[in-house]
């Protein structure tokens, strides 16, 4: 299946599920009336999401957001929200696949510098260069060298990102392992999902330790004060949108289509990569190991 194809793919599930959202509605389904006025709560940020947009292209800005997390988490949800009403002539997604036989002759970061933004352009990464940190030494897909090299050179890349202007935000989508469980019970079940679940998707909820103790080496040794971590907790997938909205429109210094809307991000969902952590920290002294 082409990118192409997918993408087809999400947007006929899409349109099916808002036809039988609808159709609840009509029935007063008040699951299907919660979940509309959800996304109509949202729209005043996409609204400040276009605004921002246009400063970036009017000020020739250059911006990239990073969407990382366990599988399940909610990045590709929280990416549709963000960029459903932007213009697609000055944003990107990116989800690259495995790297091709000259991919790997490359210097790492090869690859990903090819698709990062001209002036005007915001990029958002659906997995970055940080997969290097996560799934490939947990699935050895990299080796302790190469991981190794990859934890000592992104923090100088990223720093030198920033330092030549451009805007980085690095969202972490943090989901608790009954969560994750219960979402890829749905993608077994649910016709509409099922193209989502992949052999990685299998073997997460088995390797969660192993997940969790790489998430803290690559939040100890990657959280700086250029290119700091933000935490996004996202079980309520609702909730992380909206911080998460909130946490970009916050890293631009745009003028306000609504000044009186609240940008502040709710402190029970959104912390700091340093908060996170200490609570991890807090975690393996109380309990012997991390939990989050």
């Amino acid at each position: 299946m082409t990118e192409t194809d997918l993408t087809l793919e999400e947007l006929n599930n899409e349109n099916e599920q808002l036809k039988n959202d609808n159709a609840a509605l009509k029935k007063g389904n008040s699951k299907a009336v919660k979940k509309f006025m959800q996304e109509q709560s949202l729209k005043p940020y996409q609204a400040e999401l276009i605004k921002m947009q246009k400063y970036l292209e009017e000020n020739g800005k250059r911006m990239v957001i990073l969407f990382e997390g366990r599988d399940a988490s909610g990045k590709g949800g929280t990416i549709r929200r963000v960029t459903r009403y932007m213009n697609e002539k000055h944003y990107r997604i990116v989800a690259l696949g495995k790297p091709t036989e000259e991919q790997k002759t490359q210097w790492f970061f090869q690859k990903y510098i090819n698709h990062l933004p001209a002036g005007g352009e915001q990029v958002l990464f659906d997995r970055s260069w940080y997969n290097r940190a996560m799934v490939e030494p947990v699935f050895g897909f990299c080796t302790d060298q190469e991981y190794k090299n990859f934890m000592k050179g992104v923090t100088g890349f990223e720093k030198d990102l920033v330092r030549q202007g451009t805007i980085l935000v690095k969202l972490y989508f943090s989901v608790t392992r009954e969560e994750q469980a219960r979402r890829f019970n749905r993608r077994k079940t649910d016709p509409l999902r099922q193209w989502k679940l992949s052999e990685v998707d299998v073997q997460a909820q088995e390797r969660w330790d192993d997940f969790t103790n790489v998430k803290y080496e690559m939040l100890k040794k990657t959280h700086t004060a250029a290119a700091p971590w933000t935490i996004i907790r996202s079980n309520d997938k609702h909730q992380a949108r909206l911080n998460a909205m909130k946490t970009i429109l916050n890293s631009v210094p745009y003028e306000r289509l609504d000044p009186e809307l609240d940008f502040v991000p709710n402190s029970k969902i959104v912390y700091s990569g340093a908060h996170e952590i200490e609570i991890m920290e807090a975690q393996r002294l109380r309990e012997g190991k991390f939990v989050t």
